[in-house]
């Protein structure tokens, strides 16, 4: 697919790309993407739409769960969905910041340092098993994440836009795994769970032959421009007085919750906002209501809170508390 060169071009990062509208154009495109990345991951639709609503939202995506349910298929079917550049990288325990950044290479021909650029000069990176990396190799992310660049040889590198780390891990085996500290977690827009697929949706993947088949013949059904105008397009979404001030009522009560010892960050209430766009965008529409804040409040900040070690010993998880606030908040009503 091309951008259509008749619509009006506005600048956006310094790049100039055609915005779309979200109630036809983008809706196409939307569809497009989630369908394509639907026919490798069956049966989840519903953790499809938040993949690409995060990378709409110009987030960065946190796949958790057990091995074996497709959480890298469903990151490469998203890279593979969009004509762009993208790189994988498996995280080990002896994996360098300078593996991900990038090192200088003297070149004798010029008697100089020239720095040679690592995986994360890419559109979409694949961070396979993050946890397992370690601290130091988790932190060089921190920057690249949050500002799109990085620092070597004290010098800063812009990231090419768009730009997006998918990141999975395992949240069941712990041997030989570093937790990802709270910092490095607030980084990601949304975390997701696929689970076991239904009867159905197992059975397709067996007359399929696996994701691995329908991965290699992936075609990009989007441009990097055209991502960039819908990003653009999320950017342009109506948010009104009143549900802004329903995000900060959420991130409050979250500090004065029982059972939480850390609430959430004005980031947090930040990325919910462009989260909360890039949902009504999905649905067609070009300003948001207070259902498409219920719809991603959960992965955008279930991983954001902390518990109190006697919450959690009675059970009350981060997807729990997020469930208690929503309640606990009064849903504006009128305008």
């Amino acid at each position: 697919m091309t951008t259509d060169p008749s619509r009006v071009r506005i600048p956006f990062h310094g790049v100039t790309v055609a915005p779309t509208q979200p109630s036809s154009t983008f809706a196409q495109l939307f569809d497009a993407i989630t369908g394509n990345v639907a026919s490798v991951v069956h049966g989840k639709r519903d953790a499809v739409e938040l993949a690409v609503m995060c990378m709409l939202a110009e987030g960065h995506l946190l796949i958790e769960d057990v091995p074996g349910v497709g959480k890298t298929s469903l990151a490469k079917a998203l890279a593979a969905s969009v004509d762009c550049s993208w790189k994988r990288v498996q995280f080990t325990p002896d994996l360098l910041p300078a593996d991900l950044i990038g090192v200088s290479v003297f070149q004798r021909a010029t008697e100089s340092f020239v720095f040679q650029p690592g995986p994360l000069f890419a559109n979409i990176v694949l961070a396979d098993e993050i946890n397992r990396a370690s601290p130091k190799t988790q932190s060089a992310l921190l920057e690249a994440m949050e500002e799109r660049q990085v620092s070597a040889d004290g010098r800063s590198h812009p990231l090419p836009i768009p730009f997006m780390v998918a990141a999975t891990q395992n949240p069941v085996e712990q041997e030989g795994t570093y937790r990802l500290p709270e910092s490095q977690l607030d980084r990601f827009l949304m975390r997701i769970t696929l689970g076991y697929p239904g009867r159905s949706a197992e059975l397709a993947i067996l007359d399929s032959n696996g994701a691995a088949d329908t991965l290699q013949q992936l075609e990009p059904v989007v441009t990097s421009a055209e991502v960039l105008g819908m990003c653009e397009a999320v950017r342009a979404v109506h948010m009104a007085g009143v549900l802004k001030s329903y995000l900060v009522d959420i991130s409050e009560a979250s500090r004065s919750h029982s059972g939480l010892l850390l609430g959430l960050s004005p980031r947090a209430t930040l990325q919910l906002a462009r989260a909360t766009r890039s949902h009504a965008a999905a649905r067609g529409r070009d300003y948001c209501i207070p259902d498409d804040v219920k719809a991603v409040a959960i992965p955008v900040l279930a991983h954001r809170v902390v518990l109190r070690p006697d919450a959690a010993s009675r059970g009350l998880s981060g997807e729990r508390a997020v469930q208690e606030l929503l309640s606990s908040v009064p849903v504006p009503a009128g305008r």
